[in-house]
């Protein structure tokens, strides 16, 4: 059987998507003076670059943007930490980016990292979300939904343009 690739989101699709999350977040986050986006390397820090980006255009919220580093196959077996370092986050609104939710092992564990500080608010964010969870995460902004097997690959290419979402 030959191995096929569908492209389920082109450039102007994943453009708009990222537009629209961002207006979501800053809709969600109208009372905050500020927000943190972490973003989950490699690919949830770039989609959270992305956010970013069009969060400055559309809001006066003070947005800081911090990388999550973590061991995503070892996730308790090694440091986990953020860069830049956060300093206090007390009272703090965070989202946690990420490019795909699939089983969300990555997001829960990227979650959990920042419940050792008493921040105000924790809420997720994909481009993504595949549907296939074992465990008890949810994404609260969404680029889209997509139901695949899980013999399929979801590919998200945020890096460069044109952007693309497809599925092998």
């Amino acid at each position: 059987m030959p191995h096929t690739i569908t492209e389920v989101l082109n450039h102007n699709q994943v453009s708009t998507r990222i537009r629209r999350m961002a207006w979501q977040i800053y809709e969600s986050n109208s009372s905050n003076t500020d927000i943190i986006l972490a973003g989950i390397a490699n690919g949830g820090y770039l989609l959270a670059e992305k956010i970013v980006a069009e969060l400055r255009k559309i809001s006066p919220l003070e947005v800081n943007l911090h990388k999550i580093i973590m061991n995503k196959k070892d996730p308790l077996g090694s440091e986990m930490h953020l860069e830049p370092e956060a300093g206090n986050l007390q009272g703090r609104s965070i989202t946690v980016v990420d490019d795909v939710l699939n089983s969300g092992n990555t997001l829960i564990y990227g979650v959990r990292y920042f419940l050792q500080f008493p921040v105000r608010e924790i809420k997720t964010a994909v481009l993504v979300d595949r549907n296939h969870k074992r465990f008890p995460v949810k994404a609260d902004f969404k680029g889209l939904s997509l139901s695949t097997s899980l013999m399929e690959h979801v590919d998200v290419n945020i890096e460069k343009e044109p952007y693309s979402v497809k599925v092998s």
